[in-house]
């Protein structure tokens, strides 16, 4: 009485069956490696199918069998969430999770969760957006792990409910704002600059004290020869001057003897250079009577 004015067509099928007008159906499908089909009657969840040849069940109608389908390989839902730092700079985070169907759970995974994808968006952009402001920028890059690991343990959590393993979530990118990166860009090239100015002093630093360390040594080492040769010179002077007597020379003597070998050395200097044009003259007032007087005598 229930289904005669509601489904004529089924009653009709009915008596046809027992008739023996409509055969009864053996259904078989074929299931690839990677897929689970789910069986349903007339709408109705019936049971699971694994890969392979499998046996749905008699169908005895030919229609009243339907088949639903997941896929056991491991996805990756790619989140872009948009959030700020806690130094106010609002960066973009690409976060790639890759999730899969628990075999066990596989009816869960088919039949809860309306859409996977936004799911996983929602819990995504709510870990984000609750970690990166607590943090500033750098420590934004340098803790990316730490938001992976913060994402992962969400996930993880919520969807092994829904029949999903998070099999990894991953912070591949952070993407401040456009003028913030010149901005950055510009310190560093800024900073390298001046390290580059400071590295170049102190190489001219180390140039001109090199230059002044091997001008004092070449002095010090012309000065100790001026003075071998001068001792070399008095040294040959006294003994030409005393050769063969018992006579010695006092210091008077030998400095005067000293400044005369010097004045005839300069005066040697002067007139080998073919550019000089300075001649030395005593310039006292005095001094024109002395040369006359040198002169007389």
């Amino acid at each position: 009485s229930y289904f005669v004015p509601r489904y004529p067509a089924l009653v009709a099928m009915a008596h046809q069956r027992e008739s023996g007008c409509l055969p009864c159906t053996n259904c078989f499908v074929t299931v690839p490696q990677d897929k689970w089909y789910a069986v349903e009657r007339f709408g109705r969840f019936s049971h699971m199918l694994k890969p392979g040849l499998a046996f749905a069940g008699p169908d005895c109608c030919s229609c009243c069998i339907t088949f639903r389908s997941i896929t056991s390989r491991v996805e990756q839902n790619n989140v872009v969430v948009q959030t700020k730092t806690k130094d106010n700079v609002f960066v973009t985070a690409k976060v790639a999770v890759q999730q899969s169907v628990v075999p066990e759970s596989v009816v869960d995974a088919m039949y809860r969760l309306a859409d996977v994808n936004a799911q996983i968006d929602s819990y995504v952009s709510d870990v984000v957006r609750s970690a990166v402001p607590s943090m500033t920028l750098d420590e934004a890059f340098e803790r990316k792990d730490d938001i992976s690991m913060s994402v992962q343990r969400k996930l993880a959590s919520e969807m092994q409910a829904f029949g999903f393993e998070i099999q990894k979530a991953l912070v591949t990118e952070l993407v401040p704002n456009a003028e913030v990166v010149q901005s950055m860009n510009e310190i560093n090239k800024q900073k390298r600059l001046r390290d580059a100015a400071i590295m170049a002093a102190e190489a001219e630093k180390v140039k001109v004290v090199k230059a002044a360390e091997a001008s004092a040594d070449a002095a010090q080492l012309q000065g100790e020869g001026i003075a071998r040769q001068r001792r070399a010179i008095i040294d040959g002077l006294r003994d030409s001057i005393t050769h063969g007597t018992d006579q010695t020379l006092s210091t008077e003597k030998v400095s005067e003897l000293l400044l005369v070998t010097q004045y005839f050395e300069t005066l040697r200097d002067i007139a080998a250079s073919s550019k000089a044009q300075t001649v030395f003259l005593p310039h006292s007032a005095g001094a024109v009577a002395d040369v006359a007087s040198q002169v007389r005598n």
